[in-house]
């Protein structure tokens, strides 16, 4: 449970620093939302990444390279099923860029991410 509590701490400072990102791209410098909101996920991917494997996971034992390799496996399909979640419901569903961020990234980090970061790329 611990483990688990730690991936969602890991996973709130990840998605303030993809939102932070995205908002600062878009709100500052008049990025296309699409553009903004994957230069945030990129941003957080990296974070998270780190945070997870030296505190929530504790696998600085393994090889970087492995891990980061799995964890862009992962995370590739993560980028895609947000990108096209956030795209939806921002686009088509006319839903505020920052709900639509908010609702796909909490719906992925819980029935996504951490099960595939503990099972396959920090194991």
């Amino acid at each position: 449970m611990l483990t688990f509590l730690k991936a969602q701490t890991a996973s709130i400072i990840a998605t303030t620093v993809d939102f932070s990102i995205t908002i600062i791209l878009v709100e500052i410098f008049g990025f296309e939302k699409v553009i903004a909101a994957v230069c945030g996920t990129i941003a957080g991917a990296i974070t998270h990444f780190l945070i997870s494997r030296h505190w929530v996971f504790e696998a600085t034992d393994g090889r970087m390279r492995s891990q980061a390799l799995k964890y862009f496996l992962v995370w590739i399909v993560y980028l895609l099923i947000t990108t096209s979640g956030f795209y939806f419901m921002n686009s088509y569903l006319k839903v505020n860029y920052i709900i639509s961020k908010m609702f796909v990234a909490v719906i992925m980090s819980v029935g996504y991410n951490y099960f595939l970061h503990k099972k396959f790329v920090f194991k």
